[in-house]
C-alpha cells in the first residue's frame, strides 16, 4: 500500500468522525441537550488534555491496560493453539466444535458474577472475562484458517523433505496469520468493550470506573473523558495490530 492510498484512508476515516463531533457541537450549541447532560466536546477535549498530564488518570489508564492486554495475550494463546489442535486432529476438532457451538452464542458477561465470587474482585475477575470474551473469534478464526490450507502446499512441502511433524507450524501455520490476525483485531476490539464494561460493574479503579464515579456525583464532562479514552485507547492498539499485519504479511497481495 503506498503513501497516497495511506493518507486518503485516513483523509476518508476523518470524515464520519468529523462530522459527529460537528453535530455534536451543534446539538450542545442550539440547546437542544442542557450543558449538564450533554457538555461541548471543546471542554470535553480540554479536560482530556489536562487528564493526560495527571498521574492518577495516567494510573487509571495503566489499570485499563493492564487488564486488557493480560486478558487479550490470555485469549490469543488458548485460541491460536486450541485452533490449530481442533485443525490439525479429527479427535480435537470432536472434542472441540460442540463446546464452541454452545458456548460462542453466550453473552459472556453472564458469567461475571459467577468470576467474581470465584476469582474475587480484583484483576483476576476482569481478566478471565476478557479473554473468554475475546478467546472465541480467534479460536474460529485460527480454526478456520488452518482448515482452508490448500492441500497441495502440504504435499509441495512434503516432496520437499519437510517432515510430517512440522508441516503444522512450517506451512499451515503461517497460511493461516492472515485469518489468525484478523481474528485478532475482532477479539481486541470485544477486548476493550468487555474491559471496560467489568471496571463499570466492579471496580476500584480503571477507566470504567471513572465513569460510574462521575455519573454517580453528575459530572458529565468527566463523564465523556473515559468514554473518549477508551475510543482511543482502542484506535491507536488496532492500528498497531493493523501495523503488525501489515509487516508480517509484507509482500503478499491481500496487504
Amino acid at each position: 500500500m503506498n503513501i497516497r492510498a495511506v493518507t486518503a484512508d485516513l483523509l476518508l476515516g476523518t470524515v464520519p468522525i468529523a462530522l459527529l463531533i460537528g453535530v455534536w457541537q451543534a446539538i450542545a450549541s442550539l440547546g437542544y441537550a442542557p450543558a449538564s447532560l450533554l457538555p461541548a466536546p471543546g471542554l470535553v477535549f480540554a479536560r482530556l488534555l489536562h487528564q493526560l498530564f495527571t498521574s492518577a488518570f495516567q494510573h487509571e489508564i495503566a489499570a485499563t491496560l493492564f487488564r486488557l492486554f493480560a486478558g487479550f495475550s490470555i485469549a490469543v494463546t488458548l485460541g491460536v493453539t486450541i485452533g490449530l489442535a481442533a485443525a490439525a486432529s479429527p479427535a480435537v476438532n470432536a472434542v472441540v466444535r460442540p463446546i464452541v457451538r454452545v458456548l460462542a452464542p453466550l453473552p459472556k458477561v453472564a458469567l461475571y458474577p459467577a468470576l467474581l465470587l470465584l476469582l474475587g474482585f480484583g484483576h483476576q475477575s476482569k481478566i478471565t472475562l476478557v479473554a473468554v470474551d475475546a478467546l472465541f473469534p480467534i479460536l474460529l478464526s485460527t480454526y478456520y484458517g488452518a482448515s482452508m490450507v490448500e492441500q497441495k502446499l502440504i504435499w509441495s512441502a512434503m516432496a520437499a523433505g519437510t517432515p510430517r511433524r512440522q508441516i503444522l507450524f512450517r506451512v499451515v501455520l503461517p497460511a493461516a496469520v492472515p485469518s489468525i490476525l484478523t481474528g485478532c483485531r475482532i477479539g481486541l476490539v470485544i477486548a476493550c468493550i468487555v474491559v471496560f464494561l467489568a471496571e463499570m460493574i466492579t471496580s476500584t479503579d480503571g477507566l470504567g470506573h471513572l465513569l460510574v464515579t462521575a455519573a454517580r456525583t453528575f459530572q458529565a464532562v468527566d463523564m465523556f473523558v473515559p468514554l473518549i479514552t477508551i475510543s482511543l485507547l482502542g484506535l491507536i492498539l488496532n492500528g498497531m495490530l493493523q501495523g503488525l499485519r501489515s509487516y508480517l504479511l509484507r509482500g503478499f497481495p491481500e496487504v
